[in-house]
């Protein structure tokens, strides 16, 4: 019985390592390092072929064309250099670290001048959902440039070459970040130019992490010097080129983890605790930093009195939101901060959720122009978005007798969208819709 369960193992233990063995259709050395070497160069041909995929993704993302941008991404030759920056630390290569280093930050530097001069010319500045998209990163960026390296080093120490290296380019994305870089720079918008840069830096980072490890794990033979001092001398340089690479990515990967896992538990823990028949949060605001995390609520109906709201607060622990602050406005405190269009989303969601009418119909006010219908473009620009209802309102404000108009956009969503991504869905509307107020409601599945 035993020796039949060995074989087992042993046929199972072979498989495996027939399926998911890597040394199979592994190209020659010499020629993987030979062709990442020259495609780590930016002179002639490849230089202008990089300015024309900036200009082609610049485009893209003033126009908000998806199509556009996919284009200039498998243009771009920028995974060239960074691949390059892995392989020469995997095989103690320093001149090819710094061949690649030097070239990447050229290309950085032509990148964010050309869409820089794009962006301060074209007559259209307003940031669309496409470059909105590109200025805060998440942990799914950091998973995506991790996994997609992966996919790229392998593909590219193969004999036979695939289309894998094209789908890399697109899912890491590294064009439309230094676009959005080069947008916040002709605008003077910090925020956007930093937060791009730092979007631009996970994914080059991790894609050189992720080329490092499959070079090592493949075994390349690493670079000798006759001097055994030099040597020395070069794996102490490429170390601390790791190091000081590698631990802020640490530290900045850290934090976009503890944020990630802040505004989900955040979002639970509103969804669950405020769960009131005659009590509403008509408007939330998660703020998460070093120094503060925070949970602004904005309440309407029943105000809830102070031994509901401190057992309330006593729960956050165990959403471990430990050290976070709870601030909840409602009643007179808040008279001043009611947004009514926000009041008006409030009915419609109970509408939509006490209802019998479908919540994927489109309501439109016969008293105001058609809205386009925009099914199509939400299913590809926002997955999360199930169903909509889309109205043109009129809102009427009590303290100035005034009476406004705004697009309602309420949807049924698998998750409710984070602060950043509502904030690119409104943008997008406004673009997309030719109006100049929106207001949005998310109603969780």
């Amino acid at each position: 019985m035993g020796r039949k369960n060995d074989d087992v193992r042993g046929a199972v233990k072979a498989f495996i390592s027939k399926r998911f063995n890597l040394q199979i259709d592994k190209a020659d050395e010499s020629e993987v390092v030979d062709s990442i070497s020259r495609n780590s160069i930016f002179v002639g041909g490849p230089l202008w072929t990089l300015i024309f995929a900036i200009i082609i993704a610049s485009v893209g993302l003033n126009v908000n064309s998806t199509a556009v941008i996919i284009g200039a991404m498998l243009i771009s030759p920028l995974m060239g250099p960074i691949m390059g920056i892995g392989l020469g630390i995997g095989t103690n290569d320093f001149e090819l670290v710094k061949k690649g280093g030097r070239n990447l930050l050229i290309a950085t530097f032509i990148s964010i001048v050309t869409s820089s001069i794009y962006f301060y010319i074209t007559p259209l500045h307003e940031a669309q959902s496409e470059l909105l998209a590109r200025t805060t990163p998440s942990i799914w960026d950091v998973f995506i440039a991790f996994t997609g390296g992966l996919a790229g080093i392998i593909a590219a120490t193969r004999r036979e070459k695939s289309n894998v290296i094209p789908g890399v380019a697109i899912a890491t994305a590294l064009m439309p970040p230094l676009c959005t870089a080069g947008y916040g720079l002709a605008m003077g918008n910090w925020p956007f130019f930093f937060g791009a840069l730092y979007l631009f830096f996970i994914n080059s980072l991790f894609i050189c992490i992720s080329t490092y490890l499959i070079v090592r794990f493949l075994k390349f033979d690493k670079k000798h010097f006759e001097d055994p001092g030099v040597e020395k001398k070069v794996s102490r340089y490429i170390l601390f080129t790791v190091l000081i690479t590698i631990i802020p990515s640490i530290y900045f990967a850290y934090d976009i983890v503890q944020k990630s896992i802040f505004e989900n538990n955040a979002q639970k823990f509103i969804r669950e605790q405020f769960d009131f028949t005659t009590t509403q949060v008509i408007n939330r605001n998660l703020r998460y930093s070093k120094d503060e995390k925070e949970i602004d609520l904005l309440l309407i109906g029943a105000q809830l009195d102070d031994n509901i709201i401190n057992a309330i607060k006593a729960k956050l622990k165990d959403y471990k939101l430990d050290g976070a602050t709870l601030r909840i406005r409602q009643g007179l405190n808040a008279r001043q901060e009611v947004d009514f269009s926000q009041i008006k989303a409030s009915i419609m969601e109970d509408v939509f959720k006490k209802g019998n009418q479908p919540v994927n119909s489109i309501k439109i006010n016969k008293l105001s122009q058609p809205l386009p219908d925009i099914r199509s473009e939400l299913i590809a620009l926002f997955p999360e978005i199930k169903s909509y209802s889309l109205s043109n309102i009129v809102i009427n404000r009590l303290d100035t007798q005034s009476r406004d108009t705004l697009t309602l956009f309420s949807a049924e969503v698998s998750k409710v969208p984070f602060q950043a991504n509502q904030a690119r869905i409104r943008y997008w509307l406004k673009g997309r819709l030719k109006v100049d107020t929106v207001r949005t409601v998310y109603i969780p599945e």
